[in-house]
């Protein structure tokens, strides 16, 4: 009995393996012994292939489906060939130089070099494209300024690292004339200015409790506003999506109500959007296959992921999602290579501002 994680393959049942799943990646069909026999490249009989077949049925690691006479790789036999059958490549240097050239070389922000990311992974692996966008917090500041509104409000706003501006408004108890938000803005700029938002709140809550501090005694009429500019607020990350129509074309993907799960996932995003943070916590590239995934809709999907940052934090991931039936010796150095990049852009963008 072969062992199921494949620790008991001998040389020939790994070769007849690997031949059945590069085989079947190719055209999607079942692969019979005449087949193995000939494109193995093993002197054995075809009664020999037959036998290790049934074994490697046995454990798990093919199946026969309906009543053809050939085997197609489960879920479990494909993680063994990704795991210990190929070995990755580097990215060739073509498609490196086409990544590197499609990206957006200028200045940009960090949503629309993401979306660009995305539309690119699609059109290199012809699958979905994914790529988190990470909050806008998670980003230092550049720029703070005060615009006075009717009834006592404030417009702040928020100018980042990544190019990003939010604005906010906010209601204070009574009204601040220009000279006092003006003051404002240039000490918390001076202050500030190259922090993440979460850090800025801690360091104004701990000047706040110095009765003696700077911000105390230049800004008693505007610590409200102060505050209030760097509270927290709803909305966290998001995830984007392209290129699902692309999904369409595979046949192990075509049933209706399948497909129609896996879109209303794309779409909702929630499913999709945790199983991308779970991926961009750990370090290199993360593959589930099939169920592995932990989500309905994609049980019959892979997915491929890298986590990309700047300045050595983690932002988010980059991946595709695609069928099972996936070529995972280029997927996996596309996504990587991919992420690779972004973080270098991420980082470019951060050293020149």
């Amino acid at each position: 009995m072969i062992n199921p994680h494949g620790h008991d393959l001998d040389a020939r049942a790994r070769r007849l393996l690997r031949t059945l799943i590069a085989q079947y990646l190719v055209d999607g069909e079942p692969v019979g012994s005449r087949t193995l026999s000939r494109s193995s490249g093993l002197d054995v009989s075809p009664a020999t292939i037959r036998n290790i077949m049934a074994d490697l049925e046995d454990a798990g690691l093919v199946a026969s489906p309906h009543t053809s006479a050939g085997r197609v790789p489960t879920p479990r036999g494909l993680r063994l060939f990704v795991d210990s059958l190929i070995e990755l490549q580097p990215l060739p240097h073509a498609e490196m130089a086409r990544l590197q050239r499609e990206l957006p070389p200028g200045p940009t922000t960090t949503r629309d070099l993401l979306g660009n990311v995305s539309t690119l992974l699609s059109a290199m692996t012809h699958f979905a494209g994914v790529v988190t966008v990470p909050r806008q917090v998670d980003f230092p500041l550049l720029h703070i300024d005060f615009v006075p509104l009717p009834d006592a409000r404030v417009l702040v706003i928020l100018v980042f690292t990544d190019n990003q501006v939010q604005n906010r408004i906010v209601q204070l108890a009574k009204p601040l004339h220009s000279g006092e938000l003006e003051q404002a803005a240039n000490y918390l700029n001076s202050q500030f200015a190259g922090l993440r938002v979460d850090d800025i709140r801690m360091h104004l809550l701990a000047e706040l409790r110095e009765t003696g501090s700077e911000l105390n005694r230049l800004l008693a009429s505007t610590v409200e506003l102060a505050t209030a500019s760097f509270a927290p607020q709803a909305g966290g990350s998001d995830v984007l999506v392209s290129g699902q129509t692309n999904l369409m074309a595979y046949s192990e993907l075509s049933d209706l109500p399948r497909l129609r799960e896996l879109f209303e996932a794309f779409q909702q995003k929630n499913e999709l959007l945790q199983l991308m943070e779970v991926c961009a916590k750990a370090p290199g590239v993360r593959l589930f296959i099939g169920e592995e995934s932990g989500f309905t809709a994609l049980d019959g999907c892979s997915v491929v992921t890298a986590s990309y940052g700047a300045q050595g934090r983690v932002l988010g991931a980059v991946g595709v999602i695609g069928p099972t039936r996936m070529a995972y010796e280029r997927v996996i150095p596309v996504v990587q290579a991919t992420a690779g990049l972004l973080s270098d852009a991420l980082n470019r963008a951060a050293t020149t501002l």
